[in-house]
């Protein structure tokens, strides 16, 4: 199944249903509401699907945006927070977007699951590997130093993650609804790809898996820190499917597949028959762009659609 994510148009438009049309005359079979939907695109959406005019994929939590909150923020509340207030918060909005996605017949609500508090390094490795230097003694240094901080402090706050996502997984498993636990871009982002067996292992919900993103592995992969390809191999079996993005190497991502360096005639084989797949696309994406990427992927991978 192919999707498109509403991340790509939904700060352009002022009705929903425009923004929706906008996805559908790509040549997208259903769309994705991302996490900038606005209050006020909700109703025009609604009506839409009412009339039966478009499915849903997927939301991305939180859709609709919290009212306090003017611009696309998926981490704006975190169930990691230090301030329990802020994880009751993101858990109250998280069940929010799940009952959203039960009334507009979306089967999934794509999760981001919280960070370890550490100084972000990977715009940091970016930047130094633009310049050449992901191989120099500062980059090894800059990353050894985060791998020792992330090790020592990510258990407790994984913890904490799980012990707000088992508030989450039966009350979206009472409304028909599934989770997908993101694959981060920000090292310091919860879970780590060793941390995502386990967590899926602890929480043991039929509902919940794996939500694999594309261009933040490739990242990750530029950057050292996981083989895109092997990681995609052991995962495959417990994921729905997966954000599609391009990456411009070594951190340029959002961009429309094919148009990038990720190698997907080596990892689509990978992917299980039939998953979900949604294209995420940057703002600043061409409609003819990503026109092109849908028509090249459909005459090359056809037998993944569903």
């Amino acid at each position: 199944m192919l999707s498109c994510s509403t991340c790509w148009n939904s700060s352009r438009h002022t009705h929903g249903a425009n923004m929706i049309q906008e996805i559908l005359d790509l040549g997208f079979e259903r769309v994705e509401l991302g996490h900038g939907i606005r209050l006020s695109l909700m109703e025009g959406v609604q009506k839409y699907y009412e009339a039966g005019k478009v499915k849903f994929s997927t939301l991305h939590n939180f859709c609709p945006l919290p009212i306090e909150i003017t611009r696309s923020a998926p981490d704006c509340y975190e169930f990691t927070s230090h301030r329990e207030a802020e994880r009751d918060r993101a858990i109250k909005l998280t069940m929010q977007t799940i009952d959203f996605a039960a009334r507009l017949g979306a089967p999934l609500v794509v999760l981001h699951c919280g960070r370890v508090p550490m100084d972000p390094i990977s715009d940091l490795l970016v930047a130094l590997a633009e310049k050449g230097e992901h191989l120099s003694r500062k980059y090894v240094k800059i990353k050894l130093k985060a791998v020792k901080e992330r090790e020592k402090k990510a258990p407790f706050y994984v913890q904490r993650a799980k012990d707000s996502l088992t508030r989450i997984v039966d009350y979206a498993g009472e409304r028909g609804v599934n989770l997908g636990i993101e694959g981060r871009f920000g090292y310091e982002e919860i879970p780590s790809e060793r941390e995502v067996p386990q967590l899926l292992d602890e929480l043991n919900a039929p509902n919940v898996r794996y939500w694999h993103d594309f261009g933040h592995i490739q990242v990750k992969e530029n950057l050292g820190f996981v083989d895109h390809a092997e990681w995609l191999a052991q995962i495959a079996p417990r994921m729905w499917g997966g954000h599609l993005h391009d990456v411009e190497w070594p951190g340029g991502d959002h961009r429309p597949p094919f148009t990038g360096t990720i190698d997907y005639d080596k990892l689509v084989p990978l992917l299980p028959k039939n998953c979900l797949l949604v294209w995420e696309m940057s703002p600043r994406r061409k409609t003819e762009e990503i026109r092109e990427s849908l028509t090249k992927w459909k005459e090359r991978y056809g037998e993944f659609l569903g």
